[in-house]
């Protein structure tokens, strides 16, 4: 489990448009049969893409990198405009227009991703231009940030955190609440799903397609689902891989977030313990107790690091976790807690920290430490791309934060938290001695925020849409298999379930035949049989057209 705008006032002719924005949103009704069409919306969906090539030493030759411009506020379409970075693969054969891939997060820079993995992706350009973008508040389109010292997880998992007296702890949270507001400008409002969704619907006339044809991973398929919900009949080939829940509050999905992880930790060390490199040695059953130490151990007597401040056991939690969504990631796994155990050496688990907070799991993107004044894109207002340069170095966790609270309605008093974290920690510490503090974050992290919308939990249901792929994967650590069923049987007949039953987060990248039927789908629109189901493979996959990740 891994984002600033115009704010120049518009001319103020299309109240009643925002008024219907409203009413329509608030009821869950398609949006779609009257959006394009309206004023103040119609001229965001007359645009084309002006593609080129991508800035950068290090970005691929044959990538090319445009943008779209969309409202800041679909209510007010005319009070202000952000621009969302776009990157694309040109179809190699006969095309049937584009296929648009959400990696995850939420937080991931879709372009950054497509940049250093698109070359698993590369059968899709047999029939598609294969194009993923920067959300809104992500990477380039302009990055929302916390500022130095100010991420609201941070806070959260802190070595000095006593949940015995939490209100010091929520009160450092709301101060943090106050200052990722300060230094993400007004995007930071804007940052949900259901405007995401409609970006996507922004996106897809862009790029000139009727429909829209979509490959959505982890968070992706929150995303995919919500947009089915809002423009039902705009639904193409769509799958989501990684099925995120849409109804569980963050509590629960905490909890399933640590037994999932838990989960993984455990065929790790089933893994570990037959090698005799393995720092926790050859006894499984001491094996795990070790882990469970080692954890306690350095949030009692944090060790310091080469980059200044301290390692703690919260820290290690999120690595082990973070390098648990891939089973090709054990040995070097293996080898950074082998030199942090004996050597005290933090470097190699500090290589997994990056996205420890991002479910969608799978890249990290290049970091920056932010200047003695902040970070310059904090500062700007126009809606412009940023460079890559002058993404904060907090994006993706602070993105993360930013949209799964805009997109959840639930925020406890701080009476309420007293009184029932008690019994929550019990229920975290069940499931996973190992993570379950670190996943009491999800419960934690939204306080001191605006109340989140209901719309993902109450609206994205029952979608009358052409039929959908959902692969769930059995081993998945961050997103479990039930919540697969539960989404589908809550999506309605459309969805048909791919069952893979191997380990990681995802299946495309790590089953052959995974792979293989979302291509089949894409390219041809060929469906598995609902419930029918994909074995694991025995041996570590290689994509054709790339490595698995």
């Amino acid at each position: 489990m891994l984002a600033k705008l115009s704010t120049r006032p518009g001319v103020r002719t299309c109240a009643g448009a925002g008024a219907l924005t409203l009413t329509l949103l608030g009821s869950g009704l398609p949006m779609a049969a009257a959006e394009d069409s309206r004023p103040g919306l119609s001229r965001f969906y007359g645009q084309k893409v002006a593609w080129a090539a991508c800035d950068g030493a290090d970005m691929p030759r044959d990538l090319q990198c445009g943008k779209v411009t969309v409202p800041l506020d679909y209510a007010r379409p005319g009070a202000g405009t952000l621009d969302v970075a776009l990157a694309r693969y040109r179809a190699t054969g006969p095309s049937r227009g584009s296929v648009l891939l959400n990696f995850g997060g939420p937080g991931g820079s879709g372009v950054h991703e497509l940049a250093v993995g698109g070359k698993q992706f590369m059968d899709l350009t047999k029939g598609y231009d294969v194009v993923s973008f920067d959300p809104r508040g992500v990477g380039r389109s302009s990055p929302v940030s916390c500022g130095e010292g100010g991420e609201q997880t941070s806070v959260a998992t802190g070595q000095n955190l006593d949940l015995a007296r939490p209100q010091p702890l929520l009160e450092r949270l709301r101060q943090a609440a106050e200052q990722c507001a300060r230094n993400s400008g007004p995007v930071l409002r804007h940052m949900g799903t259901v405007d995401a969704a409609r970006d996507l619907d922004v996106i897809r006339q862009a790029l000139g397609d009727k429909k829209l044809n979509y490959l959505g991973f982890s968070y992706g398929t929150r995303l995919g689902a919500v947009y089915a919900a809002q423009f039902p009949h705009r639904v193409g080939r769509m799958t989501l891989d990684g099925v995120d829940t849409l109804t569980e509050p963050l509590s629960e999905q905490g909890v399933a977030g640590a037994e999932g992880l838990q989960t993984a930790l455990d065929d790790f060390l089933d893994w570990c313990t037959t090698d005799i490199a393995c720092p926790f040695g050859r006894d499984r059953r001491m094996a795990g107790s070790q882990v469970v130490r080692l954890v306690r151990s350095l949030d009692e007597d944090p060790v310091p690091t080469d980059f200044g401040g301290a390692f703690s056991g919260q820290d290690l939690a999120g690595a082990i976790g973070s390098a648990l969504y891939s089973q090709e990631l054990w040995p070097t796994l293996e080898r950074a807690l082998s030199s942090l155990v004996d050597d005290g050496d933090t470097r190699g688990v500090l290589s997994f920290s990056a996205g420890a907070f991002w479910p969608g799991g799978g890249f990290t993107p290049p970091l920056r430490r932010p200047g003695p004044a902040g970070d310059r894109a904090v500062d700007k207002r126009d809606g412009g791309l940023v460079d890559s340069g002058d993404i904060p170095a907090d994006n993706l966790p602070a993105a993360l934060l930013a949209i799964n609270c805009a997109d959840d309605p639930d925020r406890p008093t701080g009476a309420q938290v007293t009184k029932d974290l008690k019994s929550l920690r019990a229920a975290y510490d069940q499931a996973s001695p190992v993570f379950g503090r670190f996943k009491l974050t999800q419960l934690l992290m939204c306080y001191g925020r605006p109340r989140g919308t209901d719309f993902v939990r109450d609206r994205v249901k029952d979608v009358d849409t052409a039929r959908m792929l959902l692969v769930g994967t059995r081993g998945d650590p961050a997103t479990p298999y039930r919540w697969t069923e539960e989404t589908a049987r809550r999506l309605g007949t459309a969805a048909v379930v791919l069952d893979n039953r191997g380990d990681g987060h995802t299946g495309y990248s790590s089953s052959k035949c995974v792979h293989r039927k979302v291509d089949d789908f894409l390219l041809y629109g060929s469906l598995p049989a609902d419930g029918s189901s994909c074995p694991a493979d025995h041996k570590g996959w290689t994509s054709t057209s790339g490595t698995a990740r």
